[in-house]
């Protein structure tokens, strides 16, 4: 074993394998894996073996067909064989939400170029005979799913990345990790020290122990997940002989059960709500090629649906009934990337579908090592986006809950119960005695509507509008004729000081640095032009700004300013940089009457001319002391203020008391973002990610391309100069009963107009019309899949993709935000888009100036 190296990765899995091979094709061949033990000694020996491409969130579903695509390349490089079997699979529906459910995935499958198709039971029955067809009221198809063998396939990872000049070390456990001054790792091994740049955990199972060695404890858990194999069945055998072809596989949402065929029989495996932890603590290091007791009668409520649904499985004998652990994040999406507050420390762990992700995690996790990017949009993969708050107690919670939840359907508008409350503010109990109905915001509780007096605060979910509908109605109009009231505890709040403040915000920010008391909105760029970040920013002193931003996205920026910040050798700092989180805490009055109502509460002029639109002010607030900012997500007159805990109560109560004369009323995060709707304001995380340039999100006026040379300008500038091949839009939709929720096709009446190449929002590849209207495709999910079916319909076109939305509640419509080619974006004649919602494509029409206060003259007054 050599004593350096650039790379060590810990963990010989499949996700250990795909990591150190992505590497090493990435250039880095001075790199070495380390495992405790054999290869595949954790989850990956013992894993079904199944892949698909589908999945909740597009960004991952995008890795998960690159994943696919991948295993062909792998075998022919390594010479070993995965055993690939592209038999296809289909989802069945077994209730009219159910198939709900699948219209929308169907629906997110035509921009990401998917062939999914929407088919009957009976459809399902000819290429599953085994089921019983009554069961069911509809199925989605998709082609690219399948199953391999997860030895093969990792194995077929790890001689690929050995030919390319990486080195793989076996029984040989990582026992502690140190870091030198000057950032390198002192990785210590049974067998001897390896000092390397970077340390790379997918250690698993052991993945929390690889982290508590330096300092973090990472939110997963490990649970025990069972399948069983049947005997050889007789209706298997006669499928193959008289089709020529393998059984698919099914996934059955009521059974909470997924099969397929292995071999001559079946593989049948359940996710079942009495499901069980395994080693919640500390994984012992001697577990090896085990398994766990099986425990059939857990899983009985499961198999019972299942023999019912499945009628030709249940006269099988059972071979055999696997038990082995898994590990799990909070929800269900692996940990991928850099730790921060660490230097060069890196996860690639929790991927518990290893074999549908572990090929697009290798890939994204290589090119962040690399490039300084992940070269995708990876959110929902990324470390970051859990807080302090998922400890032990909480992720342990939390996994229980998701796993339980596999295969139900997550609506757009429920909020899971386990592990809540984990933080709450000083209103807390107040806004339950509003009848709030609270939602998880990044940990936190946050009022989201208040239920009509002597009704249930209960939201009752659903893909169509519920129940909260009439009262988010309400809060909305007594606020935009009134003034209404919310806490804004959950936006992310820095204080960044010192001597270089300016020149370092000025160094990340696209927009200027405002003068003191004033404030400024600036978007935030990566090296390559793609918005990371949205801010608000006060200059509160002469080296001192406030900021707020998105709060889940708290870990995500900090680690971005860390790697920013000045070096500073044996100076004083130049640039201190604060996250408060909760130890800073804020409401917002809004509405035409909030500037009397704020009046009554502070001693000092607030007159349009004294407290100009966009003023920072430090004040007293019903004697509190607060800092206020004169703007609004709302768009309306309007005011945010902050102050410590210790002080929330008091101000709310006199903004009540002080209200009633106006007419105040409490409104939640619902109305405001229904209100937000209405000014055509964009959301961090819908439509600003990094897979978007700034103007292609719209945010042409916050980027002084000559203000100085800020990260990401030189791109941005070429963005500007070539023109945007995409813009972010707003669309009135003719919708029934039900809005767009985000991630549904957008259709245009185009015919054979030419877009040029536009890349998918995804990444499944380029999509470009040609002038005859024939679509040229790029890469596709797997070879054979077809992206040309649900995106070409006469001469409509899929041209885009919506981002969110919902209704509009003061002027009464529904609205939705998107993405459509450039070419488009200025024209809002009626006729030519089309919004696809629950599988019917309703009417839309751009928007382009915001239907409320088009000229801004109310939040200016």
């Amino acid at each position: 074993m050599k004593s350096h190296a650039k790379a060590v990765v810990i963990g010989g899995g499949v996700v250990g394998c795909s990591v150190l091979y992505h590497l090493a094709k990435a250039g880095w061949t001075d790199i070495m894996l380390i495992e405790r033990s054999e290869l595949t000694s954790g989850s990956s020996w013992h894993a079904a073996g199944g892949f698909h491409t589908l999945n909740g969130d597009p960004n991952v579903a995008k890795l998960q067909a690159y994943t696919v695509q991948l295993y062909r390349e792998i075998e022919e490089l390594s010479g070993q064989s995965c055993s690939l079997h592209l038999t296809g699979g289909v989802m069945m529906a077994d209730t009219p939400e159910r198939m709900d459910f699948l219209r929308l995935a169907h629906a997110k499958g035509r921009y990401l170029g998917m062939d999914t198709e929407l088919i009957t039971p009976s459809e399902a029955k000819a290429m599953f005979p085994l089921m019983d067809e009554t069961n069911f009221v509809g199925a989605m198809w998709d082609p690219v799913e399948g199953h391999l063998d997860p030895s093969g396939t990792t194995h077929a990872y790890a001689k690929a990345a050995r030919k390319l000049g990486a080195e793989i070390v076996l029984r040989n456990r990582v026992v502690e990790l140190t870091q030198e001054v000057d950032g390198t790792w002192n990785v210590v091994t049974e067998q001897g020290t390896v000092k390397a740049e970077h340390v790379v955990n997918c250690g698993g199972l052991w993945a929390r122990e690889i982290g508590r060695m330096v300092g973090v404890e990472l939110p997963l858990l490990a649970m025990e997940h069972m399948y069983l194999l049947t005997e050889p069945m007789p209706e298997v055998e006669e499928f193959n002989k008289s089709t020529g072809r393998e059984m698919i596989g099914v996934l059955d949402f009521k059974g909470e059960i997924y099969t397929r065929q292995e071999r001559n029989g079946i593989l049948l495996g359940t996710y079942e709500k009495a499901c069980k932890p395994w080693s919640p603590l500390n994984t012992p290091w001697d577990f090896g090629h085990e398994l766990l007791q099986p425990d059939i009668d857990r899983i009985a409520p499961s198999l019972e649906i299942g023999f019912k649904h499945f009628p030709g499985i249940e006269k099988a004998g059972i071979k055999q009934i696997i038990n082995g652990p898994f590990t799990f994040a909070l929800d269900g999406n692996p940990l991928v990337g850099p730790v921060q507050g660490l230097t060069n420390f890196w996860c690639a762990c929790a991927v518990m579908a290893g074999f549908s992700q572990g090929g697009g995690v290798g890939l994204a996790l290589s090119n962040w090592m690399v490039h300084g990017d992940p070269g995708f949009d990876v959110w929902g993969m990324d470390v970051a986006r859990f807080g302090e708050w998922a400890t032990l107690r909480y992720t342990n919670a939390k996994v229980r809950e998701n796993y339980s939840r596999r295969f139900s359907i997550r609506f757009p508008n429920e909020e899971l119960p386990a592990a809540r409350p984990a933080q709450t503010t000083p209103l807390y109990d107040t806004m339950l005695a509003n009848n709030a109905v609270m939602g998880d915001s990044w940990g936190l509780e946050t009022p989201l509507w208040f239920a009509p007096k002597g009704t249930e605060p209960k939201d009752i979910v659903s893909f169509h509008r519920s129940n909260d509908f009439g009262p988010i109605g309400e809060e909305v109009r007594a606020t935009r004729e009134k003034v209404g009231v919310t806490e804004i505890a959950n936006f992310a709040k820095y204080e960044v000081s010192g001597p270089g403040s300016e020149d370092f915000l000025n160094r990340l920010m696209t927009n200027r640095m405002p003068k003191t008391g004033r404030i400024v909105l600036t978007p935030m760029l990566n090296e390559f032009g793609r918005l990371i970040g949205d801010f608000t920013i006060a200059k509160a002193g002469e080296e001192r700004f406030m900021i707020w931003s998105s709060s889940a996205a708290q870990k995500y920026h900090m680690r971005w300013f860390e790697k920013h910040l000045p070096k500073e050798g044996l100076r004083a700092p130049q640039v201190r940089i604060h996250r408060f989180d909760q130890t800073l805490v804020g409401l917002s009055i809004a509405g035409p009457k909030s500037r009397d109502l704020l009046q009554k509460l502070v001693d000092v002029d607030i007159s349009t001319k004294a407290f100009r639109f966009m003023d920072f002010r430090e004040m007293a607030v019903g004697g509190a002391p607060c800092m206020v900012n004169r703007i609004t997500y709302t768009g309306d007159l309007g005011y945010e203020i902050w102050m410590a805990p210790a002080y929330q109560r008091l101000v709310y109560k006199a903004i009540k008391d002080a209200g009633e004369e106006f007419g105040l009323v409490d409104f939640g995060m619902r109305a405001l973002l229904s209100m937000r709707l209405e000014k055509n304001f964009p959301t961090w995380f819908r439509e600003l990610r990094p897979i978007y340039g700034p103007f292609e999100g719209a945010m042409d006026r916050f980027v002084k391309l000559e203000k100085n040379d800020f990260i990401g300008r030189e791109a941005a500038a070429r963005e500007q100069a070539e023109g945007p091949k995409l813009r972010r839009v707003s669309f009135i939709v003719d919708a029934a009963d039900a809005d767009v929720m985000g991630d549904e096709p957008i259709w245009a009446k185009v015919g054979g107009k030419d877009f040029g190449t536009v890349e998918k929002p995804h990444g499944y590849g380029a999509q470009r019309f040609d002038t005859d209207g024939k679509q040229v495709r790029g890469s596709t999910a797997a070879e054979g899949a077809s992206a040309v079916r649900g995106i070409v319909d006469g001469d409509w076109r899929v041209v885009g993709w919506v981002t969110s939305g919902g209704y509009a509640h003061y002027i009464r419509k529904s609205m939705a935000q998107g993405y459509v080619p450039a070419a488009l974006a200025g024209d809002e004649s009626a006729g030519l888009f089309e919004i696809e919602i629950l599988g019917s494509r309703r009417p839309a029409r751009i928007n382009v100036e915001p239907p409320f206060d088009p000229s801004g003259e109310k939040m200016r007054a």
